[in-house]
């Protein structure tokens, strides 16, 4: 008999099946504290559950796992980025982020991922499956364990599209928040999706008031689908009334992600054509350098990335340009899962 991945349950989940097994309510709050808060990884440590309870735990249930692979610590920034193998041998890359409010952490949702963007890491060595919520979080849990620190803030940016695995990611945010577990805010989250139309109106709908960052990369249609293929099914004008409604619908502003890219999408006409379609909008531009990639050929000038700043200041829209982290740690999502693949597959899928 298969095991239930007892860290992907949320709490009135575990209260259905332990009361289908006789136990009281309460039991299911001791063991989801004890997953969530205390973040054992073994039944026999809930010392304050009877023998009986842990030995029908340990036969139903598994408490998932994730195990270092790689660790990679800047001497720049302190910049963390660690490469975590997962129960059925993938890999996925989390990165611990330091900052003057604090520890943020970017987590991976996907192994792979679909959309195939032309500038992006993540979808070279190709898409495998989405993750549980379990293991998303566990990038949390196993990140804080090693590194003593304690995460302030959560980015859903790293490999994978979130909202292409919508069911999952919304159980694991309501697992980050659940006032019995981490309990975090989701004002402390950010979303990144590169414009999945349908799921941003569901997510709007649920009011959850975390940030939602748009991969927008182009300001035209022709650009964007050369660079973004998801733009040749929801093209902009969907996308911008979908953040539009976003915006109506949870009172908060939307931060639009564009990736400046020397003689693609950093002239001034870029930044006219950029302008007029965010003009009125309660949304932020956040510009970024494009890290290096071996197999593409797109460049940035950090000097390109400043002058296109002040092209939309000057044309009223709100830009800042991100500050790069990890540069020297391989910085872009994607390459250290890739290059474990590869190693994996020459030792005849064996660990490393």
């Amino acid at each position: 008999m298969e095991k239930t991945d007892i860290l992907s349950l949320d709490l009135a989940e575990m209260e259905d099946i332990l009361a289908g097994l006789g136990e009281k309510k309460f039991r299911a709050k001791q063991v989801f504290q004890w997953l969530h808060v205390k973040r054992v990884l073994d039944f026999d440590k809930m010392t304050d559950i009877s023998i009986q309870l842990r030995s029908t735990l340990k036969e139903k249930f598994c408490i998932n796992g994730l195990f270092m692979q790689k660790k990679l610590e800047s001497a720049i920034d302190n910049t963390v980025k660690y490469l975590y193998r997962l129960s059925d041998g993938n890999f996925v890359e989390t990165v611990l982020m330091e900052y003057s409010y604090g520890y943020s952490i970017c987590v991976s949702t996907q192994v792979g991922c679909k959309m195939g963007c032309n500038f992006c890491a993540s979808a070279i060595a190709g898409y495998v499956r989405s993750l549980a919520p379990s293991e998303i979080l566990l990038q949390i849990y196993e990140t804080e364990r090693d590194s003593g620190k304690k995460v302030s803030g959560v980015v859903l940016m790293g490999i994978g599209e979130p909202l292409d695995n919508f069911d999952n990611v919304m159980k694991f945010l309501n697992l980050l928040s659940h006032k019995d577990g981490n309990d975090m805010s989701l004002r402390h989250v950010s979303l990144s999706t590169c414009g999945i139309v349908p799921r941003i109106y569901e997510l709007a709908d649920k009011k959850l008031q975390l940030t939602l960052s748009v991969s927008l990369h182009c300001a035209d249609n022709e650009g964007r689908s050369a660079i973004m293929p998801v733009n040749r099914k929801y093209d902009l004008s969907s996308l911008i009334e979908a953040c539009r409604y976003y915006i109506d619908t949870t009172g908060r502003r939307v931060t639009f992600e564009y990736a400046v890219i020397d003689g693609v999408n950093s002239s001034a006409a870029d930044a006219d054509k950029l302008a007029k379609l965010l003009r009125g909008m309660n949304c932020h531009v956040n510009l970024i350098p494009v890290n290096k990639v071996r197999e593409r050929n797109y460049h940035t000038a950090r000097s390109g990335v400043t002058e296109f700043a002040s092209q939309l200041g000057r044309r009223g829209i709100n830009a800042t340009v991100r500050r790069t982290l990890g540069s020297d740690i391989e910085a872009a999502c994607g390459q250290l899962r890739r290059d474990a693949d590869k190693q994996s597959k020459q030792n005849g899928g064996a660990d490393t």
